[in-house]
């Protein structure tokens, strides 16, 4: 047995020294997790100014391959080398013919306009489309925002790409599909002179940001988490499920950025109608998920391209990103009113010295003075009541006609021949 003065040599557990001990259990927990979390950083590559697209990485036999989007897939193919990387753009048609620009969505890439391309080719209309950066074949710039002024940039380089002038005073027709339609009005603000017309097909840039989820907020505004993290995260979100009708996301991401169970309560809760405004970052349901790209080619959807993009094109999600954070997609009014203004000043007129003394004329570009609006009567990314009632604050009542077709967000690709009339009709009446 131990003497009794030996248990004054051992010192008993006191408060102060567990708390020191559960202080430094901590503090050695989170130097860890940090430790972790700067090794998994350091380990990532180093930003560079552009992310090339697949284009760089294709086999020699690319054509003759099973890929959902082989590169020279449409006519009038061309690669076209910008400060800013790459741009993939087709452009085909009568060379005599009105040109016609089209611009596609957030998500999938300028596939999704082929069809109706197609119809107004056979209508003697001369089309361009592009790949926006950062989709399909177009590299994607990194230490750029994708706001209006990189889209705007990508616009001109690509008009000036083509062996053909399509700038200068009514150069040529706009059509803008989805994000391609907040894009468009951006544009059109600024050089509407160029623009002959205008056509929005369930055209983004005055959606509301009370449709914005809690979730989305966390993903896409700045705060705490790393942006790698966040990028994972996003990835996981948007990519499609691997079978028909089961797809987690695709083109809604820009339209209401809301899960599917978000949009169900508050839909419940703002006595809103069940199933509008509810899809998440990239989807306007399965219709859209599932619809055909291309005539002929029936396992070419929105959701194969979209899973060959994620898993090929590294610049794919950052663009994506980027894009709901700086591009026109959410209650860009200034651009709208901006646009309503070139808009009357076509109606109205301006007064220009001539040799006779002074007349009315309209400045050139967006003849008629007014645009097309194009809308999907069951649309859960571009709702048609919302869309009208603030088109018409921002553009007046005579800035704008609407034509309603029954779909959803597939319009574009499920409606081509539909649209390409609608389009066509319009023209001929305004120009």
């Amino acid at each position: 047995m131990a003497p009794p003065w030996t248990s004054t040599l051992r010192p008993r557990p006191t408060t102060t020294t567990t708390a020191y001990i559960t202080i430094g259990a901590i503090s050695i927990s989170v130097g860890i997790l940090l430790g972790s979390l700067i090794a998994q950083s350091a380990c990532r590559p180093r930003k560079t100014k552009c992310i090339p697209s697949p284009l760089e990485s294709l086999p020699p036999d690319a054509e003759n391959t099973s890929l959902p989007y082989p590169p020279h897939i449409l006519p009038g193919s061309r690669d076209v080398s910008t400060p800013y990387g790459t741009i993939k753009v087709f452009e085909w048609g009568p060379p005599a013919g009105e040109k016609v620009l089209l611009m596609h969505g957030i998500s999938a890439p300028c596939l999704t306009l082929a069809n109706a391309a197609e119809e107004l080719v056979s209508k003697g209309y001369r089309v361009m489309l592009f790949d926006f950066f950062g989709r399909g074949y177009s590299d994607a710039p990194a230490d750029v925002p994708y706001d209006s002024r990189l889209y705007a940039s990508q616009i001109l380089l690509v008009l000036a790409s083509s062996p053909l002038a399509w700038t200068g005073d009514d150069g040529f027709h706009l059509v803008g599909y989805s994000l391609g339609g907040g894009v468009a009005v951006s544009f059109a603000r600024y050089f509407g002179h160029m623009v002959r017309s205008l056509v929005l097909v369930a055209g983004a840039g005055l959606i509301r940001r009370g449709h914005v989820g809690w979730r989305s907020r966390v993903l896409y505004e700045d705060g705490w988490l790393p942006e790698w993290v966040r990028e994972g995260m996003v990835r996981r979100r948007i990519a499609p499920a691997g079978r028909q009708g089961e797809t987690e996301v695709d083109e809604a991401g820009m339209a209401g950025e809301e899960v599917r169970e978000e949009g169900r309560e508050e839909g419940r809760e703002e006595g809103r109608e069940e199933g509008r405004q509810r899809n998440s970052d990239a989807s306007g349901g399965d219709s859209y998920d599932n619809a055909l790209l291309l005539k002929g080619s029936p396992g070419l959807t929105v959701s194969s391209v979209l899973a060959w993009q994620l898993k090929f094109h590294r610049g794919f999600v950052p663009a994506f990103m980027s894009s709901i954070r700086h591009a026109p997609i959410y209650e860009r009014r200034e651009d709208w009113l901006a646009l309503g203004k070139l808009l009357a000043a076509r109606r109205e007129g301006v007064l220009v010295e001539g040799t006779e003394g002074s007349v009315l004329l309209p400045p050139p570009g967006l003849r008629g003075g007014r645009v097309l609006l194009v809308l999907g009567t069951s649309d859960t990314v571009i709702v048609q009541e919302e869309l009208i009632h603030d088109a018409t604050a921002v553009l007046g009542e005579d800035g704008f006609e609407a034509v309603l077709l029954d779909c959803g967000h597939e319009i574009i690709m499920t409606k081509a021949v539909e649209v390409a009339n609608v389009a066509a009709n319009f023209w001929k009446a305004t120009t």
